[in-house]
């Protein structure tokens, strides 16, 4: 469940790590559109509540300093992205987690198309939005860390610091897999 839904930031992403994760969890079918982009929606932890399977929860990361990519081991649904540092508060949520539908009822319209180089196909989307997200991403980390809503996260241990499960960090073998992009 995502808290105060009006304050997410609803962007698509073109990255080919974006596309690298939905197809190391075999889900691309349901997590990218045809040019390879995720739906992705920007919250701050402390607004992410789970109802159930938690003891689920798995994470992946693409290279040993990537993001932190979670997923349910269970059916293998995609969660979201973080950062390993906990005190940088935020998490990408992947539409593929939420319940909610229509999203653009619940968290607004699309305000970024971003990473639009990673597209597949050509010609490439085109970008908008970035200065958006950037202040979007900069605006609600201050704040969290300066109210201390950093600290309240269900991605991370706060005496350790540490993820609530350890990173599987893939191989190379596995990143080639997951980084192939399907023939046209």
């Amino acid at each position: 469940m995502v808290e105060n839904p009006r304050r997410a930031n609803r962007v698509v992403c073109y990255c080919k790590d974006c596309q690298a994760f939905a197809r190391f969890l075999g889900r691309e079918s349901e997590t990218l559109d045809a040019r390879g982009g995720s739906e992705v929606i920007q919250v701050i932890p402390k607004d992410v509540t789970f109802s159930q399977g938690v003891e689920s929860l798995a994470c992946v990361r693409l290279t040993e300093k990537g993001m932190i990519r979670w997923y349910a081991a269970c059916c293998r649904t995609p969660i979201g992205n973080t950062l390993e540092n906990f005190k940088i508060s935020f998490v990408g949520l992947l539409h593929d987690c939420l319940e909610t539908a229509p999203l653009q009822d619940s968290f607004g319209p699309i305000r970024s198309y971003v990473n639009t180089q990673g597209a597949i196909g050509t010609p490439k989307p085109k970008s908008a939005g970035m200065w958006t997200t950037v202040w979007w991403i900069i605006s609600r980390i201050g704040k969290a860390r300066v109210n201390g809503d950093y600290q309240h996260t269900p991605f991370f241990r706060m005496d350790t610091g540490k993820a609530i499960v350890e990173p599987h960090v893939l191989s190379a073998e596995e990143r080639t897999t997951a980084m192939r992009q399907p023939a046209h």
